[in-house]
């Protein structure tokens, strides 16, 4: 016997009625049927008998023999029953020969068990029946309560099925449907010409696609008056992808235009206030990028523009600016490097900003993907791996394989570890050590119950991703890291982290990188935090498993 306890308190409520015209097996039948949790309410051994007791006790499934006493057999009654009361039938026979199988299976049975019963095939054969019952009279019910009308026929046109909604607004009802053809109760007109209309049913089986519905078309009802709808029509196919028929879904679209024809002015009135502020925002960003970038690229600019007067005196001594062949310099090389960094510390300073702006004003460009870190850190890091071992750095990267997916914008997490690496590989001295580390932790939130009179505060515990880049050999005075993270500040009597000055040109960075990182941080709605202590300086940034709405 199978069951287990959610089996149990199923088949506890499930009755079934027997009808058998051999009293001993109908016995054994009833016997192995309660073995299994099932309630056997009645067995009769007529179908006049079956469906006068079907009626009357309402069984949730029917054992069916299919010759029993009297005139009748059990395909015949239980062609009744399911016609009147919709209720599963499971053919229990000694007869397997083509002729009543065919007979059978015209009647729809939810099953057809071969005597003699083995107990576990009859369980698998009620359980099989209960369920593929109840999914249909689901799928039935989701039909019937569908704001929207549909239709359903065959490849010859003929309605199948029609429910309420498509009932209401053709005024067919559906015995009165059952079996025309789709254009006697679906009639369309174009609504400017008043001419028929396609079906697009026909269409969708002609064409083996979907198909909607153009705008402006009435359907005519039954008594002759006209409602514009909006529909669509898609075939239907078998499991080996053979089209069997076709459905319709369709609504009135009446109070749709209206409210679209309602609507139209406010519509344009807002459009014309939406491009009146739009203009405003964008004059506001350009004033404040303006303002906020002039300063700051003028320095570069000098550089820039220097190292290219520099470079071409060099070029004109060595006859270069007269087509001659250059030779290696070491002159041009330095010139070339520090027009090379200016240049992209300019571009990064521009983004920067930009990038802050669209931040501040909350239009920041989301694009929400599953990533797996363990794949993708390892990736990211390789670059700097690379940096790090040019210059003498031990460089690790610690991530655990079995990390669950984190739901987040990948652009803006490689512009943050990015950025927090780039700091690591440049402010770390040789022969110190980069470490990179991802871990789920969890953190306590409390939510007050407000049912309780009490407002007692309830402790839940949420998955965050927490990731650690760390670097030693560096200090960050505490004074400072506050300030680290705000826009154009760097730490004072040193280039960062204590380490030894160099030429002005190669304190490479626009003093906004940690700033962006941490508005990007707070956009994705997670934390970053600096520590640095005994050696080492650690950044760590703690992000949600799945950014919320």
């Amino acid at each position: 016997m199978i069951s287990t306890p959610e089996n149990i308190q199923r088949k506890e409520i499930v009755k079934i009625l027997i009808v058998e015209d051999e009293y001993i097996l109908a016995i054994n039948l009833q016997e192995s049927l309660e073995s299994l949790g099932y309630f056997v309410i009645d067995i009769t051994d007529s179908a006049e008998g079956a469906i006068a007791r079907a009626s009357k006790l309402r069984p949730n499934l029917i054992l069916m023999d299919i010759r029993l006493r009297g005139e009748m057999d059990g395909i015949q009654a239980a062609e009744q029953i399911w016609h009147h009361l919709q209720i599963p039938i499971i053919y229990v026979t000694g007869h397997s020969d083509k002729n009543t199988v065919e007979r059978a299976t015209l009647t729809s049975p939810f099953g057809y068990i071969i005597k003699p019963i083995k107990e576990q095939e009859l369980y698998v054969a009620i359980q099989t029946a209960l369920n593929r019952y109840n999914r249909e009279q689901f799928l039935s019910s989701v039909l019937r309560g569908m704001g929207d009308g549909v239709i359903v026929v065959d490849t010859e046109l003929h309605i199948k099925y029609i429910n309420q909604v498509a009932e209401a607004l053709t005024g067919w009802r559906w015995n009165e449907a059952k079996d025309k053809i789709l254009t006697e109760v679906i009639k369309l007109i174009d609504e400017q010409t008043q001419f028929p209309v396609e079906n697009p049913i026909i269409a969708a089986l002609k064409q083996e696609t979907f198909i909607y519905l153009g705008s402006g078309v009435l359907l005519v009802a039954k008594d002759g008056t006209t409602i514009p709808i909006a529909d669509s029509a898609t075939p239907l196919r078998n499991n080996s992808g053979v089209i069997t028929g076709a459905v319709l879904v369709f609504r009135d679209d009446t109070q749709r235009r209206l409210t679209e024809e309602r609507n139209l002015a406010a519509e344009r009135a807002q459009q014309l206030e939406i491009q009146v502020a739009e203009l405003q925002r964008l004059n506001q960003l350009k004033e404040d990028f303006l303002a906020t970038t002039s300063h700051e690229m003028r320095t570069p600019l000098s550089n820039i523009k220097m190292a290219i007067s520099v470079l071409e005196n060099i070029l004109d001594r060595q006859g270069v600016l007269n087509l001659k062949p250059l030779s290696p310099s070491e002159s041009v090389a330095r010139y070339l490097t520090i027009l090379r960094d200016q240049c992209e510390q300019e571009l990064d300073l521009v983004d920067n900003l930009l990038h802050m702006r669209m931040i501040d004003a909350d239009v920041y460009p989301l694009e929400l993907t599953s990533i797996q870190l363990q794949n993708w850190l390892p990736h990211v890091a390789e670059y700097f791996q690379e940096r790090a071992q040019a210059r003498q750095q031990s460089f690790k990267v610690s991530v655990s394989p079995n990390l669950p997916p984190l739901v987040s914008d990948l652009a803006s997490l490689t512009e943050i570890i990015s950025e927090l690496l780039n700091n690591a590989c440049k402010y770390t001295p040789p022969d110190e050590e980069i470490a990179v580390d991802v871990q789920v932790i969890y953190t306590t939130k409390s939510l007050r119950n407000e049912d309780a009179e009490s407002g007692v505060l309830h402790n839940l515990q949420v998955p965050y991703f927490q990731i650690t880049i760390s670097n030693s050999g560096v200090i960050i005075p505490k004074q400072e890291q506050s300030r680290i993270f705000e826009p154009f500040y760097r730490i004072p009597q040193s280039d960062a982290y204590g380490n030894p000055k160099r030429e002005r040109w190669q304190q490479s960075g626009t003093g906004l990188g940690l700033t962006l990182a941490k508005k990007l941080v707070k956009y994705l709605q997670g934390t970053i935090e600096v520590t640095s202590s005994q050696g080492w300086t650690t950044f760590t940034v703690k992000l949600p498993l799945v950014i919320g709405d």
